[in-house]
């Protein structure tokens, strides 16, 4: 340590002059004039140079804060008092802005003896009456010298001289709203539209005046608040409150978007190492949404993790985690376009452990493709007991699906074998008759997801085409009905995801399932039972005006705390809000279970995207399949295949609708120790 300072021995508080304090100004034997840190260090109170000068002119003195050092030399105000006047004239300034002189604000409050309201009250009494003074000595100039100037543009002029021009203004405990528009705040509150009224009146000034007063004294109605909030949200030149929202024809607008292709949500659902992900990748890559540089990148990428055959599925497994451990874990979610369809196809996971996101993808979807291994040992596996190809088919069912194409994968492996494919066919016809699927809406196609055969083209392999004639798998998605839908219902949007945006509030991604939605209209979000502004649509990554039942959307949100939104949580229309409850009987399907359901058993409810534990209160009766007859009342407990109705006691609230109402909302699934047990759908809500 010889060679160092004397650290122990060492007196620190020589480097620390006393009057070198953190925070204090700087001091005159520094080497910088007093004019040069002025120029360089910012001061609130410093006002421009323009507005600066003439008051310098006028009172004589200097200008940090002109009118307050002028007026205090003159009143020989003590320091507390002066201190009272700064506060003063920050306050009015947050309200008043830049629109009323500054050695005026001043006088008020000296007038006013330091009271606030009183000083903004004189300051906007004096303000209105100017005005109207210089609106008449106008308006006889514009009569003499333009007579030819059409009495629209005068009005509009005259207009905007009464009200004062107000950028901020803060209104009891709520945030600062940008641009309070007066004549719209009135209108809106007389209920009339909120467009700009041409021509006030000299009487209106007052009126004005009136509202500006209100303001200042921060008791304005919560309603005036919404509009000015609603207002200053959106960017758009229409203000589109849900007062006065132009109504959009959305049924012609929707044939004319996308050039006339109807909208489809395609989920593709099967059992793990069916092929999913590599048939769906692959089937992009030969539509040309994913580029062959990008192709090229996944290839060498899975040949140096030793998954080779992986390239196509990474199309679609994004994550690290599911790339490492070869499995779909979430639902992956991209758009391609057929000759007379646009799809959003959502790969679902089919390992058992990720049944509950499969859920919510297939709760989100219109058709499905369920995707099966033809080799040898592999088919059976999935479809036996224990198997996913069984659970998948029965949920997407449950939840509303009913066109389905099968894709028998990998029929390479076993040589394009048509016994193989009618077997396979046969087996999984009968069961999907028995889930409720008729043979109609039921295709059945022979794929190969690595080799990409029978995807996008017809079959080449000679192999195939000796005995297979029919549709390849994109054929087969073009060829599927889109379903009716409810956009004359209101509107309704089940959260999927939510996440913070880079600007101001957050955003929420999920499907429209009802109604429609416009950019700038107030949702409700339930059950937080809480109001905010749609300040952003985004469809496929493009930002759109409207969106309507059966899209995928972002919302951008405003005036509402994100922490208050969950994964589940419905936006629905503030006028017609959806039903929230903890209490509600449904009509159940029980699959098959190993364990008789009992009063008090205790399930998953799957519900959209929701996913609550539950339990079953009381089973209210047995009812015949077919006819729904009442065949057995309080009965002891459910046994499989049994169709009941029974009641459900939720932990948390949950928004629900009717299944006769809302067909999309009023469908569930419960599951027990990893299993699907039911399927129901919602029959009456308990309060």
């Amino acid at each position: 340590m010889s060679r160092h300072r004397n650290v122990r021995g060492y007196n620190y508080d020589e480097d620390f002059e006393d009057d070198d304090v953190y925070g204090q100004s700087v001091e005159d034997d520094y080497c910088i004039s007093p004019s040069t840190a002025a120029q360089f260090i910012y001061s609130r109170r410093d006002k421009p140079a323009t507005f600066a000068e003439p008051l310098e002119e006028e009172y004589g003195c200097e200008g940090t804060d002109p009118a307050a050092d002028c007026f205090t030399s003159t009143h020989q105000l003590t320091e507390v008092d002066r201190a009272r006047l700064n506060s003063c004239l920050d306050q009015m300034r947050e309200v008043l802005a830049e629109s009323v002189p500054e050695q005026a604000m001043v006088q008020a409050v000296l007038d006013t003896e330091f009271d606030v309201q009183k000083a903004l009250d004189l300051v906007l009494s004096q303000g209105s009456k100017q005005n109207v003074k210089t609106k008449n000595k106008d308006a006889v100039i514009l009569a003499k010298t333009t007579k030819g100037k059409t009495r629209d543009s005068q009005s509009a002029r005259m207009e905007s001289e009464i009200v004062p021009k107000i950028t901020k203004m803060t209104v009891s405990g709520k945030k600062q709203s940008m641009g309070f528009e007066v004549p719209c705040a009135i209108a809106e509150e007389n209920g009339h539209t909120n467009t700009p009224q041409k021509g006030l009146l000299p009487e209106d000034a007052s009126v004005a005046s009136g509202v500006l007063e209100a303001a200042s004294k921060s008791i304005l109605s919560p309603q005036v608040v919404h509009v000015s909030e609603e207002q200053n949200m959106v960017p758009t030149p229409a203000k589109k409150s849900s007062k006065a929202k132009p109504q959009i024809d959305v049924k012609a607008e929707l044939e004319k978007r996308q050039g006339g292709k109807q909208l489809l949500n395609l989920v593709v659902i099967g059992h793990v190492d069916a092929g999913k992900s590599t048939l769906m990748g692959h089937l992009l890559y030969l539509l040309g949404n994913v580029n062959k540089r990008t192709m090229h990148k996944y290839e060498q990428e899975s040949k140096k993790a030793g998954k080779a055959s992986f390239a196509y599925a990474w199309v679609l497994d994004e994550t690290g985690e599911e790339r490492e451990r070869g499995v779909t874990m979430d639902v992956g979610m991209t758009k391609f376009e057929t000759p007379t369809k646009v799809i959003t196809l959502m790969d679902a996971p089919g390992h058992k452990d990720f049944i509950p996101n499969m859920i919510t993808g297939a709760a989100q979807a219109d058709v499905a493709i369920l995707v099966v291994d033809a080799s040898r040992g592999e088919f059976e596996a999935g479809f036996e007991t224990g198997g996913q190809t069984r659970e998948h088919g029965l949920l997407v069912r449950s939840l509303g699906v009913t066109q389905l194409a099968v894709a028998v994968n990998k029929m390479d492996q076993v040589n394009w074998q048509q016994e193989r494919f009618q077997e396979i066919t046969s087996k999984l016809g009968q069961f999907l008759k028995q889930a409720g699927f008729k043979e109609s809406d039921v295709a059945y196609i022979p794929t190969s997801g690595l080799g990409g055969e029978n995807l996008v083209t017809r079959g080449q392999s000679s192999d195939l085409t000796q005995w297979y004639k029919g549709n390849c798998l994109l054929e087969q998605i073009d060829s599927f009905k889109p379903p009716q839908r409810s956009v004359d219902k209101p509107f309704r949007l089940c959260v999927a995801d939510v996440f913070k945006d880079q600007g101001s509030g957050f955003c929420v991604t999920g499907k429209i399932e009802a109604g429609y939605i416009q950019v700038g209209e107030r949702l409700l979000a339930m059950p937080p039972n809480e109001t905010c502004t749609a300040k952003g649509i985004t469809l496929h990554d493009e930002p759109v005006d409207w969106a309507a039942a059966g899209d995928h959307v972002s919302l951008t949100l405003t005036g509402m705390d994100i922490i208050k939104i969950n994964v589940g949580c419905v936006f629905c229309d503030p006028k017609e809000p959806i039903k929230v409850c903890t209490r509600f009987r449904a009509r159940v399907l029980i699959f098959n279970i190993e364990v008789p359901i009992t009063k008090g058993f205790p399930v998953l409810l799957h519900y959209q995207t929701v996913s609550e534990p539950a339990t079953i209160t009381r089973l209210l009766s047995v009812l015949h399949k077919s006819t729904g007859e009442v065949t057995k009342k309080k009965p002891k407990f459910l046994a499989k295949g049994q169709n009941a109705l029974i009641e459900l006691q939720t932990q948390r609230p949950v928004a629900l609708e009717l299944y006769k109402d809302f067909k999309e909302l009023g469908r569930f699934m419960l599951r027990y120790s990893g299993s699907t047990i039911a399927a129901g759908v919602v029959t009456e809500i308990k309060e």
